[in-house]
C-alpha cells in the first residue's frame, strides 16, 4: 500500500517577481513593493490576496503515514531557497507515489506549486502523468479533479462547489481537534518580515496535523477506518507529538482535549 502524504504550504509575496513585473528597483523597500501589490489587488478584486503565481513558497510541511509510523516535518532548512523546497516535494512524489491529501490543495497549494515549479524548472513526470507513461494513471492521477490520487478534503466534502467550503480551523475545532494556534495565513508575511520563519514553519506543521486528523475522521466516516482503528490513529498522533520537546507541539496537545469515544 502506498504511503499517505498530507501537505500544506505557507506563502509570502514574490517580491523579486513583483519588482520585475512592475520595473521597480531596489530603492523601493520590500514592504513597500508588497503594499503596492496589495493595494492594486484590492482595487481590482476587493481583496489583497495575490494571484497564485505571485505567491512565493516560504514553507512546505508534511505528514507521512506509512506502516506503523507517523511523521510530521517541514521540508528543507529555514534559509533554503524556494526552488529547492519545491524540488524536495516533487522528488518525494517521484520516489514514493504517495496518496496525497490536502485541505484546499486543489484550489491553492498545488496551483502555487505548479506555477512556482514552472518558474524554477522543476521536473516531476510521475506527478504530471495522466496515462501517457502508466496506463493506470489515466483513470486515477494527481491532476484530474475527481480522481483520488490527490484527495482535496475541502473540495470533496463541499461537493466540489465553493459555496459550501468550510475553513479547516473551524471544522477541526468542531470535531474536537486543536485548530490554528496563534497564527493564520494573513499573518505570515508580517512574521516573515520580522524574521520569524521558524514560527511560520511550526504553524504550517500544526495545520498539516489538523488536516491529517480531519482526514482520519473522514476515513472513519467512509468506512475505511473502524472506530477502533480511528482511536488508534488518534493515539498514534498524540503519542508521537508527545515525544517532542518543541513548544508548538506542547501547545497543540494542551489544546487537544482528552479523547472521547465517537
Amino acid at each position: 500500500m502506498n504511503p499517505t502524504l498530507v501537505f500544506d504550504i505557507e506563502t509570502i509575496p514574490d517580491i523579486a517577481g513583483l519588482r520585475a513585473l512592475y520595473e521597480l528597483d531596489h530603492a523601493v523597500a520590500d514592504a513597500e513593493v508588497a503594499e503596492m501589490a496589495f493595494q492594486m489587488r484590492r482595487q481590482k478584486t476587493g481583496s489583497d490576496f495575490l494571484p497564485h503565481h505571485l505567491q512565493r513558497v516560504a514553507a512546505i510541511s508534511c505528514v507521512l503515514r506509512e506502516g506503523d509510523n507517523f511523521k510530521v516535518w517541514t521540508l528543507g532548512e529555514p534559509d533554503e531557497d524556494e526552488g529547492s523546497l519545491i524540488k524536495r516535494f516533487f522528488d518525494g512524489i517521484e520516489k514514493y507515489t504517495p496518496q496525497l491529501v490536502s485541505w484546499n490543495g486543489g484550489g491553492f497549494d498545488l496551483p502555487v506549486l505548479h506555477y512556482r515549479g514552472l518558474i524554477h524548472g522543476i521536473q516531476s513526470p510521475r506527478y504530471w502523468d495522466q496515462g501517457e507513461d502508466d496506463k493506470d494513471f489515466k483513470w486515477n492521477n494527481y491532476i484530474s479533479r475527481y480522481h483520488s490520487r490527490h484527495l482535496d478534503l475541502m473540495d470533496l466534502l463541499a461537493m466540489y462547489t465553493g459555496r459550501a467550503n468550510a475553513p479547516l480551523d473551524e471544522l477541526a475545532k468542531l470535531i474536537g481537534f486543536p485548530g490554528k494556534l496563534g497564527m493564520d495565513g494573513s499573518k505570515v508575511w508580517e512574521a516573515y518580515q520580522q524574521g520569524r520563519l521558524v514560527e511560520i514553519r511550526n504553524y504550517c506543521e500544526t495545520d498539516v496535523v489538523n488536516t491529517y486528523l480531519v482526514f482520519a475522521r473522514f476515513q472513519l466516516m467512509r468506512g475505511q477506518f473502524t472506530k477502533a482503528r480511528y482511536e488508534q490513529e488518534l493515539d498514534l498522533v498524540r503519542d508521537t507529538l508527545g515525544k517532542s520537546d518543541e513548544t508548538h507541539w506542547k501547545e497543540f496537545l494542551a489544546q487537544w482535549p482528552e479523547k472521547k469515544s465517537v
